[in-house]
Protein backbone atom coordinates (compact mmCIF):
# COMPACT_ATOMS: atom_id res chain seq x y z
CA UNK A 1 0.00 0.00 0.00
CA UNK A 2 1.09 3.54 -0.64
CA UNK A 3 -0.09 6.91 0.60
CA UNK A 4 -0.78 9.55 -2.01
CA UNK A 5 -2.39 12.96 -2.36
CA UNK A 6 -5.21 13.47 -4.85
CA UNK A 7 -4.21 16.21 -7.31
CA UNK A 8 -6.94 16.11 -9.95
CA UNK A 9 -9.39 14.26 -12.13
CA UNK A 10 -8.77 12.28 -15.28
CA UNK A 11 -11.47 12.36 -17.95
CA UNK A 12 -11.46 9.79 -20.73
CA UNK A 13 -14.47 9.66 -23.03
CA UNK A 14 -12.95 6.86 -25.10
CA UNK A 15 -11.83 3.87 -23.02
CA UNK A 16 -12.32 0.17 -22.47
CA UNK A 17 -15.93 -0.69 -21.76
CA UNK A 18 -14.70 -2.38 -18.53
CA UNK A 19 -13.74 1.11 -17.25
CA UNK A 20 -17.13 2.71 -17.96
CA UNK A 21 -18.63 4.39 -14.90
CA UNK A 22 -15.40 4.46 -12.88
CA UNK A 23 -13.99 7.69 -11.44
CA UNK A 24 -10.33 8.21 -12.36
CA UNK A 25 -8.14 10.46 -10.22
CA UNK A 26 -4.60 11.76 -10.53
CA UNK A 27 -2.58 10.96 -7.39
CA UNK A 28 0.98 11.74 -6.34
CA UNK A 29 2.73 9.40 -3.87
CA UNK A 30 3.82 11.03 -0.60
CA UNK A 31 6.55 10.27 1.91
CA UNK A 32 5.24 8.76 5.15
CA UNK A 33 7.94 10.64 7.09
CA UNK A 34 7.46 14.15 5.72
CA UNK A 35 4.13 13.98 3.84
CA UNK A 36 5.91 15.69 0.95
CA UNK A 37 5.00 14.55 -2.56
CA UNK A 38 7.54 12.25 -4.20
CA UNK A 39 7.57 10.72 -7.62
CA UNK A 40 5.46 11.08 -10.73
CA UNK A 41 1.68 11.46 -10.78
CA UNK A 42 -0.31 8.26 -11.32
CA UNK A 43 -3.86 7.51 -12.45
CA UNK A 44 -5.95 5.58 -9.90
CA UNK A 45 -9.49 4.24 -9.84
CA UNK A 46 -11.40 5.83 -6.96
CA UNK A 47 -13.42 3.25 -5.00
CA UNK A 48 -14.20 5.42 -1.95
CA UNK A 49 -15.28 8.88 -3.17
CA UNK A 50 -12.01 10.74 -2.60
CA UNK A 51 -11.61 14.40 -3.49
CA UNK A 52 -8.86 16.74 -4.58
CA UNK A 53 -6.27 17.44 -1.88
CA UNK A 54 -7.14 14.42 0.25
CA UNK A 55 -4.51 11.95 1.42
CA UNK A 56 -5.50 8.46 0.32
CA UNK A 57 -4.34 4.86 0.63
CA UNK A 58 -3.73 3.09 -2.68
CA UNK A 59 -3.03 -0.49 -3.69
CA UNK A 60 -1.47 -1.64 -6.93
CA UNK A 61 -1.18 -4.75 -9.07
CA UNK A 62 -3.58 -7.62 -8.44
CA UNK A 63 -4.62 -6.05 -5.11
CA UNK A 64 -6.17 -3.16 -7.04
CA UNK A 65 -8.72 -5.58 -8.48
CA UNK A 66 -9.92 -6.82 -5.09
CA UNK A 67 -12.71 -4.27 -4.56
CA UNK A 68 -16.33 -4.57 -5.59
CA UNK A 69 -15.90 -1.78 -8.16
CA UNK A 70 -12.68 -3.07 -9.71
CA UNK A 71 -13.21 -6.83 -9.73
CA UNK A 72 -12.44 -8.24 -13.20
CA UNK A 73 -11.48 -4.80 -14.53
CA UNK A 74 -8.17 -3.62 -16.03
CA UNK A 75 -7.01 -1.85 -12.87
CA UNK A 76 -3.41 -1.39 -11.74
CA UNK A 77 -3.91 1.28 -9.03
CA UNK A 78 -6.98 1.74 -6.84
CA UNK A 79 -7.78 4.16 -4.03
CA UNK A 80 -9.13 2.06 -1.17
CA UNK A 81 -9.20 4.52 1.74
CA UNK A 82 -9.21 8.18 2.73
CA UNK A 83 -6.70 8.86 5.51
CA UNK A 84 -7.93 10.68 8.63
CA UNK A 85 -4.71 10.55 10.64
CA UNK A 86 -1.28 8.91 10.79
CA UNK A 87 0.71 8.27 13.94
CA UNK A 88 4.40 7.41 13.51
CA UNK A 89 6.65 6.53 16.44
CA UNK A 90 4.16 7.93 18.94
CA UNK A 91 3.90 11.27 17.09
CA UNK A 92 0.85 12.40 15.15
CA UNK A 93 2.38 13.25 11.76
CA UNK A 94 -0.87 13.87 9.89
CA UNK A 95 -4.41 14.83 10.88
CA UNK A 96 -6.85 15.46 8.05
CA UNK A 97 -9.03 18.09 9.66
CA UNK A 98 -6.23 20.06 11.30
CA UNK A 99 -4.27 20.12 8.02
CA UNK A 100 -7.39 21.23 6.08
CA UNK A 101 -7.88 24.22 8.39
CA UNK A 102 -4.24 25.30 7.97
CA UNK A 103 -4.47 25.09 4.18
CA UNK A 104 -7.90 26.77 3.96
Amino acid sequence: MILARVRGNVVSTTKSDRLEGLKLLLVVPISIDTFEEKGAPLVAIDTVGAGEGEVVMCVSGSSSRQTTLTENRPADLSIIGIIDSVELGGDMVFEKFRNERRQG
